[in-house]
């Protein structure tokens, strides 16, 4: 799969609005839950991409540790589940249950949320702060599938820890890679 960097949203973008379908709750979440948080971690993923398979754990670390210190981490998947049948909201589910994910997955079925967030590639991380303002856009870390570095999330906690302190992120925000965004096919 062809490799895609993000960086299309600017800093201080306001959150978007969002409503979606939680895949194992089966519940809503929207912009309106989650706005009032210290932080806002939103991470766009997919059940098959090598990038987000590579980092999943990682992931799963960050938030055990920083959903105690008051950020809230949502998951969203966009990718169009008729190419992708991994991609559905069932093997979302399986996927989440499986994997043990301590926040809410949600499946963008109209893919209309990715659109106005400007996601471009999974995973894309996504990091505001307690004003709904756009803090971080970047990547996890410099790991990638087969690069050999080390999954530290290096990246991704320093910005945490940047907006949990009330700081700017410090630092060149480098965009994260990952396989693109299984856009719908647009009608003729």
């Amino acid at each position: 799969m062809p490799t895609i960097a993000s960086d299309s949203l600017p800093l201080g973008h306001t959150l978007p609005s969002f409503s979606l379908p939680d895949v194992v709750e089966g519940t809503v979440v929207s912009d309106q839950n989650v706005c009032a948080s210290k932080a806002l971690l939103i991470s766009f993923l997919c059940r098959h991409c090598p990038y987000v398979v590579h980092i999943r754990e990682a992931l799963m670390q960050l938030a055990a540790d920083y959903q105690p210190r008051g950020t809230i981490f949502l998951g969203i998947s966009s990718n169009d589940p008729e190419q992708y049948s991994d991609d559905a909201p069932e093997k979302l589910r399986e996927m989440a249950m499986n994997c043990g994910f301590s926040f809410p997955l949600l499946f963008d079925e109209t893919q209309q949320v990715a659109r106005a967030f400007t996601a471009t590639c999974t995973p894309d991380f996504f990091l505001f702060d307690s004003q709904s303002k756009l803090a971080y856009h970047g990547r996890l870390d410099d790991s990638t599938p087969g690069n050999g570095r080390p999954l530290t999330g290096k990246d991704l906690r320093n910005a945490l820890d940047a907006v949990l302190a009330a700081q700017p992120v410090p630092g060149t925000q480098l965009p994260s890679m990952g396989c693109g965004i299984k856009w719908k096919a647009k009608p003729v």
